[in-house]
């Protein structure tokens, strides 16, 4: 996996290799969205699996019509109070474009049919305990959907 820090959504900078050793599904989310109804599931995931070594790792992004335009203060409120989100959020990152961040940059790049553009919001990327990426679920994929949740399971 790559070796970066990000800002968490409280400001804080993150290392990623404090999720080194874990199964990780990361997840660019809008909060006015079709698919926002996902943060549910994904809460649902995230407390199913946390105490095997998985987490979820929640990227807001504005990338797509607009639909996450809040501050990382109205979209940690939005996500706690709507959706009751424990799982890691992070500040607001761009996921596609010219100020793509650097990780999605990684992950993009990775070869297809795991890499490839990011087409919307809720993409999923999943990554094992040793960093690598193995699987690409697209936005209309819901979290619990068995092939998701078999491919977790496969790498706890």
């Amino acid at each position: 996996m790559i070796d970066l820090t990000v800002k968490g959504i409280d400001g804080s900078d993150v290392p990623l290799s404090e999720f080194d050793g874990q199964v990780r599904l990361i997840v660019n989310v809008a909060s006015k969205c079709g698919n926002t109804p996902q943060y549910e599931a994904l809460e649902s995931l995230y407390e199913q699996y946390k105490d095997k070594g998985f987490t979820i790792l929640g990227f807001p992004a504005n990338d797509f019509g607009g639909q996450e335009p809040g501050t990382d203060e109205e979209i940690a409120e939005f996500c706690s109070l709507t959706y009751g989100v424990q799982f890691p959020m992070f500040s607001k990152i761009s996921v596609t474009g010219d100020d793509k961040h650097p990780l999605y940059e990684y992950l993009t790049s990775q070869p297809e049919p795991v890499g490839g553009e990011v087409g919307w919001n809720f993409q999923k990327y999943l990554v094992d305990r040793a960093g690598n990426v193995v699987r690409r679920f697209g936005p209309r994929k819901p979290p619990l959907d068995p092939d998701v949740t078999s491919a977790i399971e496969s790498l706890l």
